[in-house]
């Protein structure tokens, strides 16, 4: 039984995932980037099939939208993400609760906006052949404002969109009981 939950649960996360981000496709993708599905990392919060969910989807949304590259490295920017997240999110549950208090989920994304920053620059630059970016042409700079892009648009994802989850995801928790 608990199997299923788990399969079922990671299995909606990865659905939204690709929902959320073909139906925002204009700005998930290339230099200036905003992907709203990147705030189901408050799912690892709720339930480890969050980490799956995000990664299954973040593939999926790859394979759709991307390059080889970006299948790859992109979603392993969301696996490592994923997996820095958990222990964040146990810490926090062990000590907290199972309902998700807006001053605690503000560090459940940071992994996320972190690691997102580093390596999907990178993904662009090679993958999506993004090499020159406002005024900037040569790697260096264009690295560097694609970072700060990616970055501003995983704040807006995360920390805009990711509370609105976890109200959502506070009252699911409260009737289907994810940790059980």
């Amino acid at each position: 039984m608990k199997t299923a939950k788990f399969i079922t649960t990671a299995a909606i996360v990865a659905a939204l995932y690709v929902v959320l981000s073909l139906i925002t496709y204009t700005f998930s993708y290339l230099e200036i980037q905003c992907r709203i599905a990147e705030a189901l990392c408050m799912t690892i919060f709720y339930t480890p099939a969050g980490i799956i969910g995000v990664v299954i989807g973040c593939f999926i949304t790859n394979i759709i939208g991307g390059s080889p590259l970006d299948m790859i490295f992109g979603t392993a920017a969301t696996l490592i993400a994923a997996l820095l997240t958990y222990p964040i999110a146990r810490t926090i549950r062990k000590k907290h609760g199972t309902v998700l208090k807006m001053k605690h989920a503000l560090l459940i994304p940071i992994p996320t906006v972190l690691v997102n920053a580093i390596i999907i620059p990178f993904v662009l630059y090679f993958g999506f052949g993004v090499t020159s970016f406002a005024n900037a042409e040569s790697m260096i700079p264009v690295l560097l404002l694609l970072s700060l892009s990616v970055f501003i648009g995983e704040v807006i994802s995360c920390y805009v969109f990711g509370p609105l989850f976890v109200l959502a995801l506070n009252r699911v928790d409260k009737a289907v009981h994810f940790s059980e």
